[in-house]
C-alpha cells in the first residue's frame, strides 16, 4: 500500500498556502474596492500557515499548547474563507457563526485532550464544525450561481471537500481509533490527507478565479459605461449599435435615435457649482432610464448630451417617449436640486444603408433647431438624403 508522508504533505501545503496568501494580499491591496472578501481569504490562508507551522513543530512544543492553538488557527483559516466568500457575494460576514465555531472547537479539543483524552472525538468535533463553513459557502455558490465554469468549479470543490471532511468525522466515531489519525499510515488517512490538502489549495485557486472574473467584468463595464451616471459611454454605445444594426438589416425594422441636451447647463454649473451640476446630470440620466424601455439604450456622449437608441420604434413613438421624459423631469425634481429642462432632437433611420454618423448628425440638427426655437421642446429631423 502506498503511504503518504504526512510531514512532507503538510510542509508542501503550508508553503503553498504562504505563496497564495501573498497573492491574495496583492489582489486585496490593488482591488479592495472592486472585489470584496479577498482580504479575509488572505487572513485565512495566513492562519492556515500558522496552523501548519505548529503541526510541523509538534514534538518540540507541548501538545497541551501546540494542538489547541493549531486547531484553532486551522478553524480560523477555514472560517475566514467563509467570511471572505460571504463578502464577495455581498452578504453579511457571518461573524456569529465564525466565533461560535472556533470557540466550540477550542472547548472540544481542550476537553478531549486534557480532561478526558479521546482522539476520535477530537477529530470528529473538528470535522463536523469546519464542515459548517464549507456548507455555508456551498449555499452561497448555489444562491448566486451563474452559468459559468468558475462558479461550478468552485462549488464542486467545496462539495468534495465537505464530503471528505464529514467522512473523516464519521470514520473517527464509528471505525477503529486510528482510522482518522493522519500521523498513522492507513488507507483512509492517506485518502483524506491527499484530498484535504489538495482541495484546500484548489479551492483557493478557484476563489481567485472567481475574483479575477468579477474584476474583469468590472473593468469591462468601466470601459463601456459613464462613471458618473452609470449609462453607456460612446464606446459602449457603438458596440450596442453594431448589434442593433445587424438585427435591423435582417428584419428591416424601424429605428429611431434621440439626442438630448440640458438647457442652460453652464449657468447651473456657474450658479450652483459643479457638484450640483453632477447631481443634475445623474437625475436627468435616471429620468431617461426610467422612461426608456428595456430594449432601448441610453448613453452619455460627454458634457450634458445624452443619446437614446430605440430599436423597432417609429418617429411617432419616439416623440411620445421624448414628451414623457420632459414631463417626468418637471415632476421629479428633488429638493435642493436646481431645476432644469432638456431639448430633444429625434431622427428616424429609414434607410438601412444610412451610417450612424449621418443619423447622429440629423438628430443633432433637430436638437439645435429645438434650442433655437425656445428650448424645452422636441423637434423631428427630416428624412435622410439618398446619398446617406
Amino acid at each position: 500500500m502506498f503511504a503518504l508522508d504526512p510531514f512532507t504533505v503538510l510542509f508542501t501545503t503550508t508553503l503553498t498556502c504562504a505563496v497564495l496568501a501573498a497573492a491574495m494580499v496583492s489582489v486585496h491591496l490593488s482591488f479592495r474596492r472592486e472585489v470584496a472578501g479577498v482580504g479575509h481569504w488572505a487572513c485565512g490562508l495566513a492562519a492556515m500557515v500558522g496552523a501548519g507551522v505548529l503541526f510541523l513543530l509538534r514534538g518540540k512544543l507541548p501538545d497541551a499548547l501546540a494542538l489547541p492553538v493549531a486547531n484553532v488557527c486551522l478553524t480560523w483559516g477555514i472560517g475566514l474563507s467563509m467570511i471572505g466568500t460571504r463578502r464577495f457575494f455581498g452578504e453579511p460576514g457571518g461573524w456569529a457563526i465564525f466565533h461560535a465555531a472556533w470557540t466550540l472547537e477550542l472547548a472540544a479539543i481542550l476537553y478531549w485532550l486534557l480532561v478526558e483524552p479521546n482522539f476520535p472525538h477530537r477529530a470528529a468535533a473538528f470535522s463536523f464544525i469546519v464542515s459548517v463553513f464549507y456548507l455555508d459557502q456551498l449555499r452561497l455558490v448555489w444562491r448566486h450561481r451563474v452559468a459559468h465554469f468558475t462558479s461550478w468549479f468552485f462549488g464542486a470543490l467545496l462539495a468534495l471537500q465537505c464530503l471528505n471532511t464529514v467522512s473523516r468525522g464519521v470514520a473517527a466515531l464509528f471505525m477503529e481509533p486510528d482510522a482518522a489519525n493522519l500521523l498513522r499510515s492507513s488507507a483512509l488517512a492517506n485518502v483524506y490527507l491527499a484530498i484535504a490538502n489538495f482541495m484546500a489549495l484548489l479551492i483557493t485557486v478557484a476563489f481567485l478565479m472567481l475574483a479575477t472574473r468579477k474584476l474583469q467584468q468590472i473593468l469591462e463595464q468601466r470601459s463601456t459605461h459613464d462613471p458618473l451616471t452609470g449609462v453607456l459611454n460612446r464606446r459602449g454605445f457603438l458596440q450596442f449599435f453594431g448589434r442593433v444594426r445587424a438585427r435591423q438589416q435582417r428584419s428591416d425594422s424601424p429605428l429611431s435615435l434621440m439626442a438630448i441636451d440640458l438647457d442652460h447647463f453652464k449657468a447651473i454649473n456657474d450658479q450652483y457649482g459643479h457638484a450640483q451640476g453632477d447631481k443634475v446630470l445623474m437625475q436627468v440620466a435616471a429620468v431617461i432610464m426610467r422612461s426608456a424601455r428595456q430594449c432601448d439604450v441610453v448613453a452619455r456622449f460627454g458634457g450634458e448630451e445624452f443619446v437614446v437608441l430605440m430599436p423597432d420604434t417609429t418617429l411617432a413613438h419616439a416623440q411620445q417617449l421624448a414628451q414623457r421624459i420632459q414631463a417626468l423631469l418637471r415632476d421629479s425634481l428633488q429638493a435642493g436640486t436646481p431645476s432644469c429642462t432638456v431639448s430633444i432632437g429625434i431622427a428616424g433611420q429609414h434607410l438601412v444603408s444610412e451610417s450612424l454618423d449621418s443619423l447622429l448628425a440629423r438628430a443633432d440638427h433637430a436638437l439645435y433647431r429645438a434650442k433655437a426655437n425656445g428650448r424645452n421642446r422636441t423637434e423631428i429631423a427630416g428624412p435622410a438624403p439618398l446619398a446617406a
